[in-house]
């Protein structure tokens, strides 16, 4: 069971559901701008920064069981490109619909006659603690799903040159001439061959003008 027990209400992302007043149908519109808290986004890749702004537009809505919270979050993200590792910026607008519920109400919005051991039913479910709840955990769980898993600068981004480095994006034509090196290793064989050849060549030479005069004597 997620408990909500000592909620601070003057926690930005801590709401106040007492205006409801547990009547089923009433519902309350809010809009409040936070700081980010730390850590919201994929952690490694793409967040919004910590204490940048959040704009949350919320609705609340009373329902026997609880309060139906039906909202949107908006900020600006920031990442590093996946293909180029180029910083980038995203408009992030994330939504979300979440149920907080009575903790002494069952499913159908009845007051529970006794305890009921079923953690497994309760294990996910968020809670109305003194009438406050806390948007946080829906908070980053909507963030993160509205994040890409692999953010790019551009949907063309070409990545880096894998032999220098270069952002191929910036140069199109940016290459680089491949030797194939079983052809590098014959083209050094040939020039081995070729060095000798000259080397007997120049060798060669004396005797052969040697006997061009024993010839003439």
């Amino acid at each position: 069971m997620t408990s909500n027990a000592r909620l601070d209400h003057r926690d930005p992302l801590v709401f106040d559901t007492h205006e409801l007043g547990r009547r089923p149908g009433a519902q309350q519109r809010l809009s409040r701008t936070i700081d980010a808290p730390k850590d919201l986004g994929l952690q490694g890749v793409i967040g919004v920064p910590e204490g940048a702004p959040v704009e949350l537009d919320l609705r609340l809505e009373s329902v026997m069981e609880g309060v139906l919270v039906t909202g949107t979050a908006r900020a600006q993200a920031e990442g590093e490109c996946v293909r180029c590792l180029e910083p980038l910026e995203l408009a992030l607008v994330a939504e979300f619909q979440e149920m907080f519920s009575y903790p002494d109400a069952d499913d159908r919005g009845r007051p529970k006659a006794e305890p009921v051991d079923d953690a497994e039913e309760d294990e996910d479910r968020l809670f109305i603690e003194d009438g406050l709840f806390d948007l946080e955990p829906v908070l980053r769980d909507a963030v993160v799903l509205a994040l890409p898993m692999q953010p790019v600068c551009q949907d063309g981004c070409l990545g880096l040159c894998s032999e220098c480095g270069e952002r191929l994006t910036d140069d199109p034509d940016h290459h680089h001439d491949a030797v194939d090196i079983r052809w590098a290793a014959l083209q050094g064989l040939a020039g081995s061959l070729e060095d000798g050849e000259k080397d007997k060549m120049s060798g060669d030479e004396p005797r052969s003008a040697r006997a061009a005069e024993k010839q003439e004597k």
